[in-house]
């Protein structure tokens, strides 16, 4: 048994200096290192996992973004999928989530066949969490976010969904779209044999025209997306730290401090 397997990744600043356009309200990403989203990382490490046990799964890695993020798919390769693909084009630049899903969409619908759609919970960069639950509304596919364990047999998918004060079990069938967060796994290295076949794989590279997409569907001003104002927080102040040879005494100072500022009675 083999499946076809979608990756949707994203490459993100890896940085806490944030830089911001003032006037378009986006992330400046020139000159800031990247890195594959942390999320993006579980997700292919759960298609990875399936490839190990039915070893002629196929997987594609598709990101979109500027002509750097063919680094990621390069990084995706070495970890062992299959192929990459890259959407990239002027035209689909300051895309939001709902512009930037109507290209994803467009690029899983050019590929073709597949069998199960993997893509993280969210990017640290927009903490949206929206991109891959709109993929999913626009293949007209069933969706499960937040998957925190994942286990298949044959075509018959069990998932656990984590929740703010629960779990969900899951049960569906593929094709399906599944959003991973970081307690899924953990993801593997690049090996040395898989950086080397990677470096020489070919990366297509799909723009608007390849993609046939409506260009009042993508990009900056076809976005609905408004941000009003984006600024970097404050740092805030350094925390107390209290030692104490007790575990009594250091009690005791900690809820002196908490009386003194009338946290409590």
């Amino acid at each position: 048994m083999s499946f076809k397997i979608i990756v949707c990744a994203k490459q993100v600043p890896d940085t806490n200096e944030v830089k911001i356009d003032p006037i378009k309200n986006t992330l400046i990403r020139e000159g800031v290192p990247s890195i594959l989203n942390h999320d993006d990382a579980n997700a292919l490490e759960e298609a990875l996992k399936i490839k190990d046990r039915y070893k002629d799964t196929h997987i594609t890695v598709i990101t979109m973004g500027p002509p750097q993020a063919k680094d990621l798919l390069i990084e995706c390769l070495a970890m062992g999928a299959d192929e990459g693909i890259l959407v990239s084009d002027r035209a689909l630049g300051g895309s939001d989530t709902w512009a930037t899903s109507n290209a994803l969409a467009a690029a899983v619908k050019k590929i073709g066949e597949y069998d199960l759609i993997f893509a993280g919970r969210q990017a640290i960069d927009g903490d949206t969490a929206q991109v891959g639950p709109q993929l999913a509304e626009k293949l007209n596919l069933p969706q499960v976010t937040y998957v925190k364990e994942f286990a298949m047999d044959g075509k018959d998918i069990t998932v656990k969904r984590a929740l703010e004060d629960g779990y969900e079990l899951i049960k569906l069938k593929l094709p399906c779209v599944l959003t991973a967060i970081k307690e899924l796994n953990s993801p593997r290295y690049m090996s040395v044999g898989g950086i080397y076949d990677a470096v020489g794989k070919e990366i297509p590279v799909w723009g608007a025209k390849e993609l046939e997409i409506d260009l009042d569907t993508v990009g900056l001003e076809a976005s609905p997306t408004n941000v009003f104002r984006s600024f970097t927080p404050a740092p805030k102040g350094k925390g107390v730290i209290i030692e104490r040879d007790t575990v009594e005494e250091t009690a005791k100072v900690l809820l002196e401090m908490l009386q003194e500022k009338y946290i409590i009675a």
